[in-house]
């Protein structure tokens, strides 16, 4: 039971996703779509951040005593990951603000009955 509850950072992991997942699903908002994506987001980076680390671990400089070295690259890939997902969001707020320029609202059935889909 110890060993179930310590792995609370997959759990958080968990919960994160499938709160994003369920925002992104659910939600006819396109403002809250992308809050579920960025949550979605911060849940995929602190697994690979999680899944990182080594335990008793150093940072990997070569120094006498140490053993054991923890991997820098997924460190790395993940802020590259933050870049883009900061750029994405960006991206996708500017497009939010250009259609409620265009439709008058950011609510996805307002937009579909005003373009005549669906």
């Amino acid at each position: 039971m110890n060993n179930f509850l310590g792995l609370y950072n997959y759990w958080i992991v968990i919960i994160l996703m499938m709160t994003g997942f369920y925002i992104v699903i659910a939600k006819g908002n396109l403002l809250k779509k992308v809050v579920g994506l960025n949550i979605f987001q911060t849940s995929v980076i602190i697994m690979y951040v999680s899944m990182a680390k080594v335990k008793d671990g150093a940072a990997p400089i070569l120094t006498e005593g140490v053993e054991k070295f923890s991997n820098p690259l997924p460190h790395v890939l993940m802020l590259t990951a933050i870049v883009v997902g900061v750029a994405t969001t960006a991206l996708a707020l500017a497009l939010i603000v250009r259609i409620y320029e265009e439709y008058g609202s950011v609510e996805e059935d307002e937009i579909h009955e005003q373009d005549g889909s669906f």
